[in-house]
């Protein structure tokens, strides 16, 4: 029979295929109130494909990267958002504290880096939203060391970790509060990190308005990052670093030819060296 134009023909076929199209778009993870975010200068393009890996089967109501310069070929589905240049891991940690709140329009933001995102989004448990600060694990301290993964009161913090979810309030929280950039004395040194300062240094602060850090139980199903025993058999949702069982997941940071040239001599003078 030929169309023509007016009348709609009958493809059970093509029907049959936007249903299920329409079936699987509709199982995708809806988190409405979440912004994905990275911010970095350095392994942009890395990060930029964590992020994408990151949104499999999930929609997020808003992803943005936070860097110095619009990179060329940004995908339609993630916002440039503009910061000075991160000289160093210093820059990050502060900027992290007291700048990505101004960059975020919804209720929480995920954080990823190019060593740390989404894996397993089918892990997924609202729980994660009813705390201002999720990330993965933490280790307990070494024996006699009495200042790491501790509040003021000397209490130990066993969640912190940069790959996670905070809540808008959280990110806002030192920024209008004007609370001082303080680091961490241990192992000889000055320590700035931005995790530690949130979790551990001013964790009184931020439970005192109120605000709350997921604890180990919940967590250990967030992110993993140290394979400390509690977080043996289980499935995460997302990871940091690729360490132990994390090993599995996708590595998108490509390492400089002169660097990986170096290292495949010295692990041939190895393997003759052995025989």
């Amino acid at each position: 029979m030929e169309n023509n134009g007016n009348v709609k023909l009958h493809n059970p076929d093509l029907n049959a295929r936007r249903k299920i199209q329409t079936k699987v778009h509709d199982t995708k993870l809806k988190l409405p109130q979440v912004t994905l975010v990275a911010m970095t200068s350095v392994n942009i393009g890395a990060t930029i494909k964590a992020m994408q890996y990151s949104m499999r089967g999930i929609e997020f109501g808003d992803a943005v990267l936070i860097t110095h310069r619009r990179p060329f070929g940004l995908p339609g589905t993630i916002r440039y958002s503009h910061t000075d240049k991160l000289e160093d891991i210093d820059d990050f940690n502060y900027k992290m504290v007291y700048e990505l709140g101004e960059h975020i329009h919804t209720d929480f933001a995920l954080i990823v880096h190019a060593d740390g995102f989404v894996v397993h989004p089918e892990m997924w448990r609202d729980e994660f939203l009813d705390y201002d600060y999720i990330g993965a694990p933490w280790p307990l301290p070494p024996e006699g060391d009495t200042t790491t993964y501790r509040d003021r009161d000397g209490n130990i913090c066993r969640v912190g970790n940069s790959a996670g979810i905070r809540s808008k309030r959280l990110m806002d929280f030192p920024r209008k509060a004007g609370i001082l950039w303080e680091g961490e004395y241990a192992y000889g040194r000055m320590w700035y990190y931005e995790d530690g300062f949130i979790c551990c240094k001013i964790r009184h602060l931020l439970e005192a308005e109120g605000m709350r850090i997921a604890p180990l139980e919940v967590a250990k199903y967030y992110s993993h990052e140290k394979m400390i025993p509690e977080v043996q058999g289980i499935t995460p949702f997302a990871f940091h670093k690729w360490e132990g069982t994390n090993a599995q997941y996708p590595n998108f940071i490509r390492e400089p030819a002169k660097k990986r040239a170096k290292r495949m001599v010295r692990d041939l003078i190895r393997k003759l060296s052995k025989k």
